[in-house]
């Protein structure tokens, strides 16, 4: 989730009190919280640790890696502050690797279409026959209906691969789940490619 830049442009700011020669040492340690409700609300949400461990993080991990130190840069009035990770020597030596390779099954063209290999799974159980949940659960060899696959079967129902047999009670014990004919298409189309 990207942060709205008034709140990064407050904390990409380094306290004063902190030397630059401390930064580099990975020994900067800030005592005065100057967003302390604002610091609160990230840590909150794990976007933040709040304890001043990150650029000593930082320096063991790129030292352990072998690799180059980090720039730490800031201008005078420490209005900005930037933090440059070297690429290590040896990825700059590595050959270059052609990009992802084309889907080559119908499976596959199916699961990149759909984003999700659950998803493809259940487009091609469907298109076999309606099934309610927990039989798609067990065809799937799952032990129950799990959170993923309810939320991909809601997904699949919003894009309107899927129906429900029981439209107008969608919590039903009885409800049932059917390829619309744009999912039958769909799934024609990827499997006819073959």
């Amino acid at each position: 989730m990207p942060l709205p830049l008034n709140i990064l442009e407050m904390l990409n700011d380094p306290d004063r009190s902190i030397q630059m020669s401390d930064l580099r040492a990975g020994k900067a340690v800030s005592r005065r919280y100057r967003n302390r409700r604002i610091g609160e609300f990230l840590k909150e949400l794990d976007l933040t640790e709040g304890r001043s461990t990150g650029i000593p993080k930082i320096l063991k991990a790129m030292k352990e890696n072998g690799s180059p130190k980090p720039r730490f840069e800031t201008d005078e009035d420490r209005l900005s502050f930037v933090i440059r990770l070297p690429v290590h020597p040896k990825v700059l030596s590595l050959p270059i690797q052609a990009s992802r390779r084309e889907p080559q099954s119908g499976d596959e063209r199916l699961e990149s279409r759909l984003e999700s290999r659950l998803a493809a799974k259940l487009i091609v159980l469907l298109g076999q026959a309606e099934e309610g949940k927990i039989h798609l659960a067990k065809k799937l060899g799952h032990q129950t209906v799990s959170g993923e696959l309810n939320k991909q079967i809601q997904r699949l129902v919003e894009l309107k691969f899927v129906e429900r047999t029981i439209p107008d009670k969608p919590t039903s014990r009885l409800q049932r789940y059917r390829l619309t004919a744009y999912g039958a298409q769909i799934l024609q189309e990827t499997k006819g490619a073959s």
